[in-house]
């Protein structure tokens, strides 16, 4: 077959155009992300030859050679893994196959450390060869098979492939140097490179220098020694290759379990959000090794899904090398070690939130969403994940957790009150939330999907019922308003008979429009607001479902008003008076649709608001 000229995915094109042009200082790292990928296909072929001893019989050491070819510019990083074949180097380095990858890339800014930052959290390593070479070639030949294949690109939206030579199996990528980046023509600089980023690599690392072979890495599964023998800089760069991240971890928790059953827990809670985190298929990145021998990247029983943001690895001394999926998935050892791990996270979670709440606070707001699932799909550990949830709230104090909470509600509250919906700053505008702070009363801000969903399966904490703001039956009555009744000083401009009066032309002009309509004592500043009858679903609820076309028709909502508001009072003083009974109708409208707005809702019949709020706004400048 000869050789085809083939296109670049476009997302691979955008990324590499950014890899390209970058300016960004730690170009050292491409030998690193080289190094990563030789390892895990080394680890990959170790896996298979478990059950097919074959594939490595000729050659059973597995390494990776360095080669520096400074008179030819060029450096050759090769393995002795599982190789790939023509539809494997086209799938792997042609395209990136990942859902959410195009609104990914939107995030690309054209800052260039900013950018680099963001590839570094796509886990595309590879093409950071492309940021000190102007050509890159890989030669590779699968295990177990005879023809080996040439991928070269320039990085310039397209590559080549075609049949090549290969004495063995595996991987070998030529890097053509860039003419600006002699540094790392030099063997000292490899050397270093190696030293700082790959030392922990679990296999030997040759540089190859003037005919001469040198091991340059310690060789030793890092996960395997004691903790007083890593340094900080050892964990950092085990998880860089490990998660195929850029950033630092933020918390690393590395223990061996010893008696019945003996495994060693090396896992790290990422400093930055991981772009794949909401990937519909929710898969968590925890690799499962046996006796230090790599065994599946995909073993779902070993971590649940709410604790998908780990990285790195769990190595057992007890399950069988050659355990198959379905073995996996009904294992009773990998259950006691799921439910540790759990146990052994969320208690270092708790110090942490105690010990530094400020640090937690940047934690849950990374991945707090996401440990929320648990709340909701986890019963055995939900009261745990409870004590570590933290929410926005009304005080603006920062985050708050429900023990708090509970310690500063106002005397004669009964319920953990709060809000639903999709922004923040405008949950926190929201006019339900008027009666609330009138009173003092603090309101939880909730603007995760799935805050919608574990709530009402929780239902209480601390004896405390969580209850809605936007429900009727948020009664607040019985809690005095700071300072006195605001209310007080308006009774006697207010004539509740005729307000009675405006909410029955109300109920007459909107008919089965609304649910009902009734005098509000949440708002003070609003003149009214929707709200959800007990028993019917909260209203930013039905809002997702309908997103998610998971329900049709809607319920239909109460309209509260406001007696003390100065266009509800004008309205009263005008009922009995000739000619307002149309003006009174278009008047329930407005005042209806605007609290439609006021939710974010769409207007059912948007001509006919426009149409009554242009009446109302010429009768205004005519009375003027």
């Amino acid at each position: 077959m000869g050789e085809e000229k083939l296109s670049f995915q476009t997302e691979v094109s955008r990324l590499l155009r950014i890899v390209a042009n970058s300016l960004y200082s730690e170009k050292r790292i491409f030998l690193r992300e080289l190094i990563s990928n030789a390892s895990d296909a080394c680890d990959r072929l170790r896996y298979e030859a478990i059950t097919e001893p074959a594939l490595i019989e000729d050659d059973p050491e597995f390494r990776v050679r360095i080669e520096l070819d400074a008179e030819a510019r060029t450096i050759s990083v090769a393995d002795n893994g599982i190789g790939m074949n023509r539809d494997g180097l086209i799938a792997d380095l042609g395209t990136i196959a990942r859902s959410g990858t195009s609104a990914y890339l939107e995030q690309m800014s054209g800052d260039a450390a900013r950018d680099m930052a963001l590839i570094g959290q796509f886990g595309v390593g590879f093409y950071s060869a492309f940021m000190v070479a102007d050509r890159v070639e890989v030669v590779s030949r699968r295990a177990g098979e005879e023809q080996a294949w040439r991928w070269a690109s320039e990085g310039l939206g397209e590559f080549t492939v075609g049949e090549a030579e290969r004495d063995g199996r595996g991987t070998t990528v030529t890097l053509h140097v860039r003419d600006d980046e002699d540094s790392f023509l030099e063997p000292g600089t490899l050397r270093g490179i190696v030293k700082t980023y790959s030392d922990h690599i679990g296999l030997p690392i040759v540089l190859v220098e003037d005919g001469n072979e040198d091991t340059v890495n310690e060789a030793s599964a890092l996960w395997a020694r004691p903790r007083s023998e890593i340094a900080e800089d050892q964990y950092k760069e085990f998880y860089r290759h490990v998660g195929h991240a850029f950033d630092e971890p933020w918390m690393t928790i590395h223990w061996r379990a010893e008696g019945t059953h003996e495994y060693t827990t090396l896992v790290f809670i990422p400093s930055q959000r991981p772009f794949d985190l909401f990937n519909p298929e929710r898969k968590h990145a925890v690799r499962l090794y046996v006796k230090r021998v790599f065994v599946t990247d995909d073993c779902a029983e070993l971590l649940p899904q709410w604790l998908r943001f780990l990285r790195g690895l769990v190595d057992s001394e007890d399950l069988p090398l050659n355990i198959s999926r379905e073995m996996l998935q009904n294992n009773p050892l990998l259950a006691r070690m799921r439910t540790a791990i759990v146990r052994r996270v969320l208690g270092e979670l708790a110090k942490k939130a105690e010990a530094e709440p400020e640090s937690y606070a940047a934690f849950w707001e990374n991945f707090g969403s996401v440990l929320k699932e648990g709340i909701y799909e986890d019963a055995e550990n939900r009261d745990e994940i409870l004590k570590l949830a933290r929410f926005h709230s009304t005080t603006g104090d920062g985050p708050v957790g429900l023990d708090a909470y509970v310690e500063r509600m106002k005397e004669g509250q009964e319920a953990i009150y709060y809000i639903a919906g999709e922004e923040l700053e405008a949950v926190r505008r929201s006019p339900q939330l008027e009666g609330f702070r009138a009173r003092g009363i603090e309101v939880l801000l909730m603007t995760d999907p799935v805050d919608e969903f574990w709530i009402p399966g929780v239902g209480t904490y601390a004896d405390k019922e969580f209850k809605s703001a936007t429900r009727a039956g948020a009664d607040l009555a019985d809690i005095a308003v700071e300072g006195g009744d605001a209310a007080d000083g308006d009774d006697d401009a207010v004539d509740r008979g005729r307000v009675d009066s405006v909410i029955a032309m109300f109920k007459l002009a909107l008919k089965d429009e609304v649910k009902d309509v009734r005098a509000s004592d949440r708002l003070t500043d609003s003149a009214a607001c929707l709200v959800a009858d007990e028993g019917d679903l909260d209203i930013n609820l039905e809002r997702l479902l309908k997103q998610h076309r998971q329900l049709d028709t809607g319920f239909k909502r109460i309209l509260e008003i406001n007696p003390n508001h100065a266009l509800i009072r004008s309205l009263a003083e005008a009922v009995g008076k000739d000619a307002t009974a149309q003006r009174l109708s278009d008047t329930a409208w407005l005042v209806l649709d605007q609290a439609r707005i006021m939710e974010g809702e769409k207007l059912p019949d948007p001509a006919a608001f426009s149409r009554r709020m242009c009446e109302a706004l010429a009768r205004g400048l005519e009375a003027g």
